[in-house]
């Protein structure tokens, strides 16, 4: 099954994008080694583009968390299914996610790794829709804001779908059946 699509951001957008996070993250972490956390699956594109562009040393570790509940939203409980395993005491860090919608997950996973005491912890986040957030999550870095909308494409995906897509696309029929990008 196909669904119809309409491109909302294109990849020379997402690019010229890109490029403005990182260097804005290069120059803020000037002569700092920074700690880069990709939240799996979504942001794995994005994190892959993004630290091609910085200009600083990066050290990269992944997360995966699960929100359990219906499929196109999160009921707020979170489970860690793969933790990092770089140590984060007196380093920056930098979260990096595809998208954050109910701020859930991002505000669970902050917290747990408020206790490894690192020096500095920040969001970076492809797409904010920050319309829909129901925990506090500040967004340090934002590559587009977004009121509404499902989006697939460039790591987001539609029931595990799209996420090779090029650019990204809302999904334009009703998404209420299957999982995907909305839950964090």
């Amino acid at each position: 099954m196909d669904h119809r699509k309409k491109l909302l951001f294109s990849i020379e957008q997402i690019e010229e994008r890109v490029e403005y996070l990182a260097q804005v993250i290069s120059k803020e972490y000037a002569g700092r080694e920074l700690i880069l956390i990709g939240i799996l699956k979504g942001s794995f594109i994005f994190l892959a583009d993004l630290v091609r562009r910085l200009t600083i040393p990066v050290m990269i570790d992944f997360a995966r968390l699960a929100s359990y509940g219906p499929k196109s939203y999160s009921n707020g409980e979170v489970t860690i299914t793969k933790d990092i395993e770089t140590p984060l005491a007196g380093r920056d860090v930098i979260l990096v996610e595809d998208i954050v919608d109910s701020g859930n997950t991002l505000a669970f996973y902050s917290e747990k790794l408020k206790a490894h005491r690192p020096r500095s912890l920040k969001i970076c986040t492809l797409i904010d829709k920050a319309q829909r957030r129901k925990k506090h999550v500040r967004i340090d870095y934002c590559g587009f804001k977004l009121q509404e909308g499902f989006v697939v494409g460039y790591g987001l995906d539609f029931d595990e779908r799209y996420r090779s897509l090029p650019g990204i696309y809302i999904i334009e029929q009703d998404t209420s059946e299957a999982g995907g990008n909305e839950e964090t």
